[in-house]
Parts: C-alpha cells; structure tokens; sequence
C-alpha cells in the first residue's frame, strides 16, 4: 500500500501510527529561482508569487517524503534570499507571502509557526554558510535571484 494511502486509511480507520523520524515530512527544503513578491504587490503578483511556492515545495515533497501528511507539530521557517542585486525594499515583507502559501503544504496552519529566520545575502556582502545541506549547496549554484526555504520541526533552538 502506497505510503499516503496508508496514513488516509489510519486516519478513517482512528488508529494511530508511530511515526519514525525517517517518515516526517521535516525538514522540507526547497528554492524559488525568482525574486520574492513584497506583502505590499499587488493581488495578483501575490497569488501568483504564492502560486511558485506552493509548487515548488509540492515538487519537493514528492522527491523526498513518501508519507505525505500533516499534522499540528511546531515547527521554524528559515528563508534565505540571494538577489542578483542590492535588495530594494525591506527583507520582512517577503515572509507573510511565503508563510501564508506553505498552509496545508508544509504546516496546518501559519500558527505552529514558532521561529522564523529571515536573511538576505546581497552580492559582495562578506557572508559564509557554514555546512550546508546538499539543498542549499544546490541553491548556490543556482543563478540568482533565489530563494531559499526550510521547514523543520527541531526545535533545539528553545533551549538557549
């Protein structure tokens, strides 16, 4: 039985599976090759803009997670935004367009959302990534402008 079909006959069924850490949809990383549309655009560029979200994070659930369910897990919200230029606006308008696309996709809704990390890396800014994962390594080979997201549900970042 396919892995989805399996959590939908637990669900119908009211049977609990335990769910090993290999099985969580988290961390969900993926990149928009694309200049990220402000809270302040207008309607349409908005839906559109949450439109490339939502489907590049489908795209990248169906690579990597096989169990394909959400449930209401806290979880952080890292964004990284490499523009090809000197980023005109302020970086926080980019997030609520970002969070408000990823409800039902990578969370139930925006209210697990406890952290949110948001950073721009403008060319010649003297920054260092230290140990990417392989998703981020892709998104620096990647002509910018991008846009980097994770989801994740480690939550080591409470313990200060």
């Amino acid at each position: 039985m396919a892995p989805c079909r399996e959590a939908e006959r637990f669900a119908q069924q009211g049977m609990h599976r335990i769910v090993s850490v290999q099985d969580t949809l988290y961390p969900l990383e993926f990149f928009i090759a694309a200049t990220p549309i402000s809270l302040q655009a207008s309607g349409r560029s908005r839906e559109r803009w949450k439109t490339m979200v939502r489907d590049a994070a489908r795209d990248r659930i169906h690579e990597t997670d096989g169990l394909g369910f959400l449930d209401h897990r806290p979880v952080s919200l890292t964004i990284y935004y490499f523009p090809e230029a000197v980023m005109q606006g302020d970086i926080d308008n980019i997030v609520k367009p970002i969070m408000d696309a990823l409800i039902h996709i990578a969370y139930m809704s925006d209210q697990a959302v406890e952290r949110v990390l948001v950073q721009k890396f403008e060319p010649e800014s003297d920054s260092a990534i230290v140990e990417p994962s392989a998703q981020l390594l892709a998104v620096l080979a990647v002509v910018k402008p991008v846009v980097y997201v994770r989801v994740d549900d480690d939550l080591s970042w409470r313990r200060l």
